[in-house]
């Protein structure tokens, strides 16, 4: 192609007159055919205002953003709290005066209710039933029946590793005789099935019950028709090698239908009854000791130090829940809620002839500061008539017992602990 470009006087360095026959050279210099330059809209420069409603986009989706991220947390949360705070079924029949007792294996807690009495509160109520239920899931599960020909009253219960040891308690007749026995029978869940332990030596029934170095089960005290009498005798059963051992008697009052357990090397009991010193009506009256043992750590667990405690907030009571915190190193309270201040019989009138009514009261005692702590002085739905109470990542669990105006009750109440004051 020639070349129009020159210097021929039009300053634009090329020879115009000669533009309008050349196509190529108008195109390289982006004229149209008559050889001016088209026009054409600039780019438009960002003004204020485009800015800011970007601005205000950016901000606007920062906003849904960070709404969002806290809905899905709320989500998660109300899904964790939702499933801590699984409702516990109710027992599958209401049930007093029953053994519980929970374990902290690896499968998962588990609790577990023994025998006990039924709603009509009579002889023939007096029930051998089993139950157990999954924490997880909350729901129970019927066992096979503790054996024996009938059924018993203020039995204590221990479980350990894969065993669940129930000890002792009574049996009622069509007259109201009442005879403690000796049984110990272990239960083993995954087989659903019980054998026979070493009889305990000095028979008894509402005892307080306590583990030590997840082999020793200590039996403090309680009720024995043996000696128709409360005996002072601690007995302790070797579950490795099945036998048993006495301890340094209880130094106080004897007394039955007391409350209490062991965490770490430390023994508490606290109240029940005992026979009225000043005449027969009422027959028994409530105990307002409260008692400490030392365990030896090595050497001979049977020689053990007692120390009287001061009195526990609220009145002194009789067949309270009493549960310790599972083993470890943050182990240091005993809990105590319900029970009542007037001792009675098994269908919940007092020996003064009065009907019982149950505490308000949840307490603790401090092992390690050595102190009474109030948990609550008006725990909701509160209940007396109890052989124990469980110590669970959702509080403390209390298994059925008699509600207000003794009704036997299926209830399985969730007591928050949270600390004392």
């Amino acid at each position: 192609m020639a070349r129009h470009i020159g210097n021929t006087g039009t300053g634009l360095g090329f020879d115009a007159a000669r533009l309008e026959n050349c196509d190529g050279c108008r195109a390289a210099l982006g004229l149209d055919a008559r050889g001016a330059r088209p026009h054409t809209r600039p780019a438009p420069i960002p003004t204020l205002v485009s800015l800011t409603n970007f601005a205000a986009i950016i901000s606007a989706m920062k906003t849904a953003l960070r709404k969002l991220v806290a809905a899905f947390f709320l989500l998660c949360i109300c899904k964790l709290q939702a499933s801590e705070e699984l409702k516990l079924n109710p027992l599958p029949a209401p049930v007093s005066n029953n053994a519980v007792a929970i374990s902290h294996d690896s499968g998962g807690a588990k609790i577990f209710s023994f025998m006990g009495i039924g709603a009509k509160k009579t002889w023939d109520a007096i029930s051998t039933s089993a139950y157990e239920m999954e924490l997880s899931t909350g729901k129970w599960t019927e066992k096979r029946p503790v054996p024996g020909v009938a059924g018993r009253l203020a039995a204590s219960a221990i479980a350990l590793h894969d065993q669940v040891f129930v000890f002792g308690g009574y049996v009622v007749d069509a007259q109201g005789g009442e005879a403690t026995v000796s049984d110990l029978n272990v239960f083993v869940p995954i087989e659903n099935r019980y054998y026979r332990g070493k009889d305990i030596p000095v028979p008894v029934d509402d005892a307080a019950v306590g583990l030590f170095h997840d082999r020793y089960i200590f039996l403090v005290g309680g009720w024995s028709t043996s000696k128709n009498d409360a005996v002072r005798n601690v007995q302790i059963y070797d579950t490795d090698k099945d036998v048993w051992m006495q301890a340094t008697p209880i130094p106080g009052t004897p007394v039955f239908g007391h409350a209490g357990s062991i965490v770490g090397d430390t023994i508490v009991y606290v109240d029940g009854a005992y026979k009225n010193p000043n005449g027969a009506s009422p027959k028994y009256v409530a105990s307002d000791e409260c008692w400490m043992g030392k365990i030896p750590r090595k050497g001979d667990i049977t020689k053990i130090k007692w120390t009287k405690l001061a009195a526990h907030p609220g009145k002194a009571r009789y067949r309270i829940a009493a549960g310790a915190e599972p083993p470890g190193k943050k182990a240091d309270r005993i809990y105590f809620s319900g029970g009542t201040d007037n001792p009675y019989n098994y269908d919940g009138v007092g020996y003064n002839g009065l009907p019982a009514e149950p505490s308000r009261v949840t307490f603790a005692f401090n092992t390690r500061t050595r102190a009474w702590e109030t948990v609550s002085d008006n725990t909701p739905d509160s209940t007396m008539d109890h052989r124990g109470l469980l110590v669970t990542h959702r509080g403390l669990v209390i298994v059925g017992g008699m509600d207000k105006d003794q009704n036997v009750t299926a209830k399985v109440a969730v007591v928050k602990p949270g600390r004392g004051k």
